[in-house]
Parts: structure tokens; C-alpha cells; sequence
């Protein structure tokens, strides 16, 4: 399996260097139907978002309704012909929710919400294809759709994986990578500007002090990332103004 994963010179099976993430392609824009939308694609995960919003609270969240701040509606689910095992998970399973719960957390931290009190703002998100690190898509992917939609933020949200394969770090994890079970995960969530991460997911057991390198790589990652999507964005931007 060593083999399979990482060569003796510290290459991955898909060419990459230990703290080098994949190719990313995204685009801001691609629905006219919805306030703000986007797709990300990381190697051959590619995921779809689109922004509703801020508009009245619908029936089935006036429980939740606030009067200082807007909540956040989060809903993701996975395309049937996204994996190669054609699996057909039903929106309503355990892990969506868990996956939905978490996207709202994060963004409800990151959004601006007093300004928009009373009210709901809707983030549909589709994984189109999987291949690895798709909860890290979903969140990028969100965030450029909620700066497409004009909602003011705190920071560009950016998130990336990482694993810890014979006491080496591996940013950006592919389908493979993750289904090693000897491989420990962690995936965060940053506001880069103020260095804050605002979820953490981890699985696997890990000492603290590996805990601490995988911390400082997973970080790095996410600043990778980070860098594709403010070319992005700022071409977005200079396209609208000509």
C-alpha cells in the first residue's frame, strides 16, 4: 500500500508532491435563475452551488427565525452518477444532514447575518463528481456563489483536506488517499484574513504533535486555494466592468 500512495522520492500515485493540492478550475456565474452561483472543481471533484437570497423566511423555518441576524439554510446532496459505485444516497441520510449542519455553521459565522435580520438565505449545493475531498469542494464552491450573490461576508471562505501517510502529511486528498484506513484525515475551514478556522473535521487517531504538522499543511493548502479564487474572482469582477 506504501507504494501505491507515496513513492520512495515523495511522490503521490497521482504525481503530486506531498503539500501540493490539484488542479482547480472554477467559475462565478453559472446559473441566471439563482442570486449567486458558482462551480469548483478540484482534480475530478467538481461540485455545483447556488444562492437564494436574502428573501422572508420560509414556513418550514419560522422556529428558527431571529430578530438581530438572517439564518442560514444549507442543502447538499450528491448526483446518483457521481461515484463509480452509482450509489443513489437519499438526500434525507445521516451524513447529508451532518454535511448541511456543518455548512451552515460555517457559514452563518462568515456572512454578514445582522444585516438581513428576519430573514433566510438559501445555499444549494451539488456534488456533480467525486473523486476525494468533496466536503472541502462544497465549501469553496459556497463561497464563491455567496460573493457572487453580492452577500457581504467577513472573508472568503477557503477549505482544504489533508492526511498523515507515514509521518509525511498529504494535502488535498484524492478518492484513494481517503479510502486508506491507516490514513488519519483532517479538513478545515479558514477566514484567511484573521488566520481563523472556523470548522474542523477530523477522522483517525493522531498524536499531538503530528497533529500539529498536518495543521500547519492542511493551512497551506487552504492558502493554495485561496490564491485561485481571488484570480477568479477578480476577473469576474473586471469582466463586469467592461
Amino acid at each position: 500500500m506504501a507504494t501505491e500512495i507515496l513513492s520512495d522520492s515523495g511522490i503521490r500515485a497521482d504525481g503530486r508532491k506531498c503539500g501540493e493540492i490539484r488542479q482547480v478550475n472554477c467559475k462565478l456565474g453559472v446559473f441566471d435563475q439563482a442570486d449567486g452561483s458558482a462551480y469548483f472543481e478540484i482534480g475530478n471533484t467538481r461540485v455545483l452551488a447556488a444562492v437564494y437570497g436574502p428573501h422572508e423566511i420560509s414556513e418550514g423555518n419560522k422556529s428558527k427565525s431571529a430578530h438581530d441576524r438572517a439564518i442560514v439554510n444549507c442543502q447538499y446532496s450528491m448526483a446518483t452518477f457521481s461515484t463509480s459505485e452509482r450509489k443513489n444516497r437519499p438526500r434525507g441520510d445521516y451524513r447529508s444532514l451532518e454535511i448541511n449542519a456543518y455548512l451552515s455553521e460555517i457559514f452563518e459565522t462568515s456572512i454578514i447575518t445582522e444585516l438581513y435580520p428576519h430573514s433566510q438565505i438559501d445555499i444549494y449545493l451539488e456534488v456533480l463528481q467525486s473523486d476525494g475531498s468533496g466536503y472541502s469542494a462544497c465549501v469553496n464552491a459556497a463561497s464563491l456563489a455567496l460573493i457572487h450573490a453580492g452577500i457581504p461576508v467577513k472573508d472568503i471562505v477557503c477549505s482544504c483536506s489533508a492526511g498523515y501517510f507515514n509521518s509525511i502529511p498529504l494535502v488535498d486528498l484524492n478518492h484513494v488517499e481517503e479510502s486508506v484506513n491507516a490514513i488519519p484525515t483532517i479538513c478545515i475551514a479558514l477566514l484567511p484574513k484573521s488566520k481563523q478556522t472556523i470548522s474542523i473535521e477530523a477522522s483517525g487517531r493522531i498524536n499531538v504533535s503530528s497533529l500539529e504538522k498536518l495543521t500547519k499543511a492542511v493551512t497551506d493548502g487552504c492558502e493554495q486555494v485561496l490564491t485561485i479564487m481571488k484570480g477568479v474572482i477578480s476577473s469576474h469582477i473586471k469582466e463586469l466592468n467592461v
